[in-house]
């Protein structure tokens, strides 16, 4: 059994980390590299890092904080933000990253993902889908692209599926009704996903205590992404690591 993973995502907008609430009302959260550096040493599991305002504004992450980034951790780095083709994610490869976060690119051009799978192997490849409960598709869920400013008529569990389907290593799946509230995960899509693939599911939007997170890891999530909760200082990596030991949820030792 794998042990469950802690992941601080570091949304970036203009060399900043950022949080909101439903991917509005945005805040200052600090500097990305000393944040990163700052979770290593707590004990993060892996650092995500997703330049939430590439796609959007047509423009590639910012390859120079990715840089500084990798030599300051030494746990796996993902990093997302306006890849759109195999040679983002290579050159993402190149600036110090373990994985590449592939959101609205993969949904434009699906071959991306079996592109990328074949190009530098699947365990590289997380398929990052934002998601709001609209009813507008089979599953209730929806898809979103461009930061969450768009929606696409695509149902959340069928793009899941084929995403699984064309090579994805891992899907990060942030509820966007969830977002920032701290009232929980939507323990309803994180199910139906852990159910749908055998590749990890990483849970994201909505921690407000150790138990939402207890509670993600039993709904199937094999990662639990964490933002405003450890940028603000509400809980420590090693307070939740505590948490799911008592509760019996395998985790790497800190």
């Amino acid at each position: 059994m794998l042990c469950k993973r802690i992941i601080p995502c570091l949304d970036v907008d203009c060399g900043r980390v950022v949080k909101g609430t439903n991917f509005v009302d945005i805040k200052d959260a600090g500097d990305p590299v000393e944040l990163a550096a700052h979770y290593y040493k707590e004990g993060a599991d892996e650092i995500c890092f997703l330049d939430i305002t590439a796609s959007h504004e047509k423009r590639k992450a910012t390859y120079e904080v990715i840089e500084r980034t990798a030599k300051k951790v030494f746990v796996p780095l993902t990093v997302g933000g306006g890849v759109n083709s195999v040679e983002d994610a290579s050159r993402l490869l190149q600036a110090g990253a373990d994985k590449v976060g592939i959101n609205s690119g993969a949904v434009r051009n699906p071959q991306l993902i079996s592109d990328t799978a074949k190009s530098f192997g699947s365990q590289c490849v997380v398929i990052a889908i934002d998601v709001k409960k609209t009813g507008c598709t089979k599953s209730g869920w929806e898809v979103f692209v461009r930061g969450g400013r768009e929606a696409t008529g695509r149902d959340a569990l069928e793009w899941i599926k084929e995403s699984y389907d064309r090579g994805a290593g891992e899907i990060l799946l942030t509820s966007m009704d969830a977002d920032g509230t701290k009232a929980g995960y939507d323990l309803g899509i994180t199910k139906a996903a852990a159910e749908l693939t055998n590749i990890p599911i990483i849970a994201s939007g909505g921690a407000g205590n150790t138990q939402h997170i207890i509670d993600a890891f039993n709904a199937g999530a094999d990662a639990a992404l964490l933002a405003s909760l450890l940028h603000f200082k509400e809980l420590t990596i090693h307070e939740i690591k505590e948490a799911m030991k008592e509760n019996q949820i395998l985790t790497r030792l800190i």
